[in-house]
Parts: C-alpha cells; sequence; structure tokens
C-alpha cells in the first residue's frame, strides 16, 4: 500500500464526503418528521437516533481499517464478507424504516435524486488513487466501474425534474440504470479481493480495508443502495 496522508484532496474525500452523507441524512430526517406531524422534540429524537446509529456504523467500521481487522483474508468467510453484510443491513433498514417510508413519502423526488450526485466527485477520487496505485484500475472509470454516470446525471435528471421536463418515468429509469452500475462495481470490487483475485494478484482491491477508505463501502455504497431503494419506494406509492 503506498504512503498517503489524510490532508491529501483525494484522500481526504473519503472523510469529506461521507461526513456530509451523516449530515445530510440527519437534516433529512429531522425535515420529513416535521412534515409527517411530528413534534418539534419527536422530530429532533429521530434526528439523534439517526446519527447516533449512523455514527456508531461509521465509528465501528473506521476502527475496524485501522486495526486491520478487515485485513485477515485468510479466514473463512473473511472478515470483510461480514462489512458486506452489514451494508445490505444497514441500507435495507433504512430505507424501509418508518425514515425511510417518511423520506420516500414526504422528500421532494428531485432531491432523493439530486443526492446521489456525490458518485461524481468520489469517482474522480477513487480515479486520482488509481494513479497513485492505491487501488486496481478496475474500480475506476477507466476500468470496469461505470458509476461516474449515475453521479454525472443526478443532477441533470433533477433539474429536469424540478422543471417539470423530467417526470416519474425519468426517474425510474435513471434509478434501474443507477442500481445496475452500482451492482456491477460492487461485484468488480468483491472479485478483485484476494478472495478471489479475479483479475490478477497485481489488480487487488484491499485499499477499501484501511483508513479513510473503508467509508467507500461502509457509508457511500450504504447511501447510493438505500438511496436507490428510497426512490423505489417512493415511485412505487
Amino acid at each position: 500500500m503506498p504512503a498517503y496522508q489524510l490532508t491529501e484532496p483525494a484522500v481526504a474525500a473519503f472523510v469529506i464526503i461521507p461526513l456530509l452523507l451523516l449530515a445530510v441524512l440527519v437534516w433529512a430526517i429531522v425535515a420529513v418528521s416535521r412534515r409527517s406531524g411530528d413534534s418539534p422534540e419527536a422530530a429532533r429524537r429521530a434526528g439523534v437516533i439517526a446519527a447516533v446509529v449512523a455514527g456508531a456504523w461509521m465509528a465501528i467500521t473506521w476502527i475496524a481499517g485501522a486495526t486491520g481487522v478487515l485485513r485477515a483474508w485468510d479466514r473463512r468467510p473473511p472478515p470483510f464478507a461480514f462489512l458486506i453484510a452489514g451494508i445490505v443491513l444497514i441500507s435495507c433498514t433504512l430505507a424501509f424504516s418508518r425514515a425511510g417510508r417518511h423520506l420516500a413519502t414526504l422528500a421532494p423526488l428531485w432531491a432523493l435524486v439530486a443526492v446521489q450526485s456525490f458518485r461524481l466527485p468520489l469517482e474522480l477520487a477513487m480515479h486520482s488513487l488509481y494513479e497513485r496505485g492505491i487501488m486496481p484500475v478496475e474500480m475506476t472509470y477507466t476500468g470496469r466501474n461505470f458509476d461516474i454516470v449515475t453521479g454525472a446525471t443526478a443532477l441533470v435528471v433533477a433539474a429536469l425534474v424540478v422543471v417539470g421536463i423530467g417526470g416519474r418515468r425519468l426517474v425510474a429509469a435513471w434509478n434501474v440504470l443507477g442500481f445496475a452500475l452500482l451492482l456491477n462495481v460492487v461485484i468488480v470490487a468483491i472479485l478483485a479481493t484476494p478472495v478471489f483475485s479475479y483479475f490478477g494478484s497485481d489488480h487487488l482491491n484491499t485499499f477499501v480495508t484501511y483508513v479513510p477508505f473503508v467509508w467507500l463501502p461502509a457509508v457511500m455504497v450504504s447511501a447510493a443502495l438505500a438511496g436507490h431503494l428510497i426512490i423505489a419506494r417512493a415511485l412505487a406509492r
């Protein structure tokens, strides 16, 4: 693993983006809770619960990356598999919880789409890490990861919805595309781990087991997956 500093812009992005996503989540939950008719106290309580649960998940995964727990690839199953399971569990729990229902029914559809634009700067940061030799090319837009399309089109689709040009069908098509691209990069990331070494021993995905990069799967993939599920709920209501 090449040496890096948290102050480097491409590295700092893996701290700044997750923290911004946390702030947006808490603010949104408080806002939709108030819209649902909850009292200010109940809305604040919902925000605090969201902050505590999300903060705990971020702290646990950070510690797991800092202590090297996730790098025990010789174990069966490897600890990284539990991280993947936790991502699915966290995402589905948020999307299908009361808070997720409020977000799907009370938050503007364009806003739910716009949040996914965080994937554009993320992909740019990831490409910079590849150029530094920190991550394999397969996980960038010059390799097998095309998730930058989701981030680049999120603001466009959101803007079209706001001005009334784009409708629910446009959002539905975009959501399916975004979910497919997310699934694609997750599969690529898993195949590139030392467990499979599908792309060769010199193209391994191990950087996500170090801090702050562990927040790529733990926070940002979770946010992307939960976001697509919540949008699907919004479209299905």
